[in-house]
């Protein structure tokens, strides 16, 4: 019952009333086979069903002995929580932000790189423009610009760091000739300082991005292996970002993925009630620059098809794998062929068993590997532990052989303390006389003895102070 409501918690935030009542009457149902398969008992579900149900819940802490209205929502929401847990089984290698953040930072990179760029041409032009026509590359130029410097000071000597930038021998040769004839302006060695610092940032900017390629592309082949094996590791980041989730992608028709990105051309037509826009985003993929003019719409809408697909796979799957992507985009070349050549392509149907046979191998042989990790794992934790408890065991030892050594310290002071008291009461037993018969004294208690000890001690004191006060008196 408070599963059921629960449940009807979480339909009556925004749902219409239709709806509701469908799901709700689905899960009595369902609830109501399930007691039967295991208990049983014969279950009604219905109107009245329900209404009782909602009673119960809502009177629950009163009919059950112990249990307070605050605990049974707290146990309510915790339920809830659970649930929800079970549910979206939260995975962190699956999380498809951060391709949306990296490609967005991507975008922007490209964008500043290419700014900078123009920028130290232009700052750099002045003193040597030759070097502007030897080479194109923007990153390479910004490298160039750093090792050069001051183009008076090139020589033969440089030739071979030349020859490292470029690859080229004979564009290195190029540059250092144009550097003896040049028609650049003198720069002084305080504007060449700040070229050469600015220079180095485009350049560390680049390194940068080609980092931040690379994550991409190992994020791409975490989260969505297939959509990433058909059209790219940028495209297929660029249509996540778009959508907002590989989730929201997965739920795309495969119309509204061939125009995705092209949406304000898409209005415009619409307003104009002219020609709608044939792609959007999947445009940059290579399949489309290599059709013909007259294919470029057919493809776009194939290729569309085929990333919809791709997209729910990835989304949807336990394990994913580049199995069925692979497979996709060689039905996509297969198309093309088609329309090129005019041989006819394999069935769908064949393609998709293939897929599925060779992704289940390859599901099992991913799970055996994750097992054999796990095994791992569990014998490392293992030897730690007995690692850990013999530590523990060598720590016992050796507190225990501190405490034997001290007590053994302990005993001979012990054993000297015990001897001295002997040779004390040994001395006392000495000064001890007779009795006036003349027979000697029985063998008193240890107690006594040092009482009788004591008072022989005070009276021979008493004795001295009086000797010593009867000379006093006689010497006054």
């Amino acid at each position: 019952g408070i599963l059921h409501e629960d449940l009807r918690l979480l339909l009556e935030t925004s749902m219409p009333a239709k709806k509701k009542k469908a799901l709700l009457g689905v899960a009595d149902a369902k609830i109501g086979a399930a007691i039967l398969e295991e208990l049983g008992y014969q279950c009604q579900t219905g109107g009245v069903v329900a209404e009782i149900l909602r009673g119960i819940r809502l009177h629950f802490h009163a009919l059950v002995k112990g249990l307070t209205a605050q605990s049974a929502s707290k146990a309510q929401l915790g339920l809830g929580h659970s649930y929800s847990r079970a549910k979206v089984k939260f995975n962190v290698n699956r999380v498809d932000n951060m391709i949306i953040q990296s490609i967005s930072l991507l975008d922007q990179l490209d964008k500043d790189i290419n700014t900078f760029s123009m920028r130290v041409r232009e700052w750099y032009g002045y003193h040597f423009p030759e070097l502007i026509k030897i080479v194109s590359e923007n990153y390479t130029y910004c490298r160039l610009a750093k090792f050069i410097g001051n183009r008076k000071e090139l020589s033969e000597e440089s030739l071979e760091g030349l020859e490292e930038i470029v690859m080229d021998s004979a564009k290195a040769q190029a540059i250092l000739e144009a550097s003896r004839s040049s028609m650049g302006m003198d720069i002084s060695p305080l504007d060449l300082i700040n070229i050469e610092s600015f220079s180095s940032r485009v350049i560390s900017l680049s390194e940068y991005r080609k980092g931040l390629q690379e994550y991409l592309r190992s994020k791409m082949s975490q989260v969505a292996p297939s959509l990433s094996a058909l059209i790219g590791e940028v495209v297929g980041a660029r249509l996540i970002s778009h959508a907002g989730s590989l989730t929201n992608l997965a739920k795309y028709p495969a119309s509204t993925v061939q125009i995705l990105g092209a949406e304000k051309a898409l209005f415009r037509a619409l307003k104009t009630r002219g020609n709608t826009p044939k792609y959007g985003l999947i445009f940059h993929s290579t399949f489309i620059g290599r059709a013909a003019a007259k294919n470029k719409g057919r493809i776009s809408r194939y290729l569309a098809n085929k990333c919809t697909i791709a997209s729910r796979i990835d989304c949807f799957s336990e394990v994913p794998t580049s199995v069925f992507g692979d497979k996709l985009r060689e039905q996509v070349e297969e198309r093309l062929a088609f329309y090129e050549t005019g041989e006819p392509p394999r069935k769908n149907l064949e393609v998709m068993k293939e897929a599925v046979v060779e992704a289940s191998e390859v599901v099992a042989e991913v799970k055996r590997k994750q097992e054999k990790r796990e095994k791992k794992k569990k014998k490392r934790e293992k030897e730690k532990m007995r690692e850990k408890r013999r530590l523990e065991a060598l720590a016992a030892a050796a507190e225990n052989s501190v405490l034997e050594t001290e007590e053994n310290n302990i005993e001979p002071k012990k054993k000297k303390k015990k001897k001295q008291q002997q040779e004390l009461e040994a001395e006392s037993e000495q000064e001890v006389e007779p009795e006036e018969n003349g027979l000697e004294e029985e063998a008193l208690p240890k107690k006594k003895r040092k009482l009788m000890v004591e008072a022989d001690q005070e009276e021979k004191k008493k004795k001295k102070k009086k000797k010593e006060k009867a000379r006093d008196s006689e010497e006054e």
